[in-house]
């Protein structure tokens, strides 16, 4: 009995021993952690100083940068994008910088590790998604294509009322949107009729073969030159292309005013009155297609029904 007593306090004894020896350990490391806090609240007030140093230089320059692109950029939904894309940047350059002063080089390590994979990860999800928006940020650089402008592309043709970073919508002629996206116009031709403010305008048409081609030619110059002034270095241009079934054809060529596409078929239907008029005053026929039946020598005879 006595001995199995000595042997419990002894345990007792033990067990109290050891948790002195835990309770002493675990003092000894929060002192010493207490230690490393106070020696790192310098760096940690320098790191935040330079979080607020960097957020005040974020607001600035995401300012700055809206502005600078405001002389190029008319769509005010990508000035914006830009705008909070320069500001992120800064400040998370702000952040790694503050990392680097609480000397957290193996978390900045590991930070910039997993950064890039999970940017590789979402690359690869969103491969069609960025290529429309870099194709995006190419548009908005590159003085191609603005709003307002009428463009045609992959057989649609309108006007331009919104660019941003994901698409062009343009406004077609039947009052119909088309959402195109802005990589099609990155990878395949299109074409912009504003970006020059005169455009040269095709007329076909034909004259009989009576006509003295001379004097066909000789009016219709004149006339399409007096309804469009040409300007210098332009000139009212006249092709005889084809012998047709019917007429002789040929092809006008002017320049004009272009702003849209109703302008173009405005300048087309003004030339073809035009014409018309002139070629009626002058005796110019403009003949019809004409089918002329030939029966040689047979006698044919025409039998009304009155008579029968």
């Amino acid at each position: 009995m006595l001995q199995n007593t000595t042997e419990t306090e002894e345990t007792i004894e033990k067990a109290g021993n050891n948790a002195s020896d835990a309770i002493s350990q675990l003092w000894d490391k929060l002192d010493g952690w207490l230690d490393a806090i106070i020696l790192k609240i310098p760096n940690l007030v320098v790191a935040i100083l330079v979080l607020v140093l960097f957020y005040i230089i974020a607001r600035l320059l995401s300012k700055f940068v809206k502005r600078l692109v405001l002389r190029r950029i008319k769509e005010e939904s990508i000035k914006q994008i830009i705008g909070q894309i320069t500001f992120a940047i800064t400040l998370l350059i702000g952040f790694f910088v503050a990392l680097g002063v609480m000397e957290l080089d193996k978390v900045l390590t590991s930070i910039l590790a997993g950064a890039g994979v999970i940017g590789l990860a979402i690359g690869l999800a969103l491969q069609g998604t960025l290529s429309n928006t870099v194709s995006g940020f190419i548009l908005s650089f590159l003085p191609k294509i603005s709003l307002g402008d009428w463009i045609e592309t992959d057989d649609e043709v309108g006007v331009v009322t919104e660019i941003n970073l994901r698409n062009v919508t343009i406004k077609r002629p039947d009052n119909n949107f088309t959402i195109i996206p802005n990589s099609s116009f990155v990878e395949n031709p299109f074409t912009n009729y504003s970006i020059s403010p005169r455009s040269r305008i095709m007329v076909s048409c034909g004259v009989g073969y009576e006509s003295d081609l001379q004097a066909v030619e000789d009016l219709t110059v004149k006339v399409i030159g007096d309804a469009f002034p040409q300007k210098d270095q332009e000139e009212v241009e006249f092709f005889f292309t084809e012998f047709g079934d019917s007429s002789i054809n040929f092809l006008v060529r002017f320049w004009a005013d272009l702003n849209n596409g109703k302008d173009n078929l405005s300048h087309q239907h003004k030339a073809i009155k035009t014409i018309k008029k002139h070629f009626d005053e002058a005796d110019i026929n403009i003949p019809f297609p004409i089918r002329t039946l030939d029966f040689g020598k047979n006698n044919l005879t025409v039998h009304s029904k009155s008579n029968e």
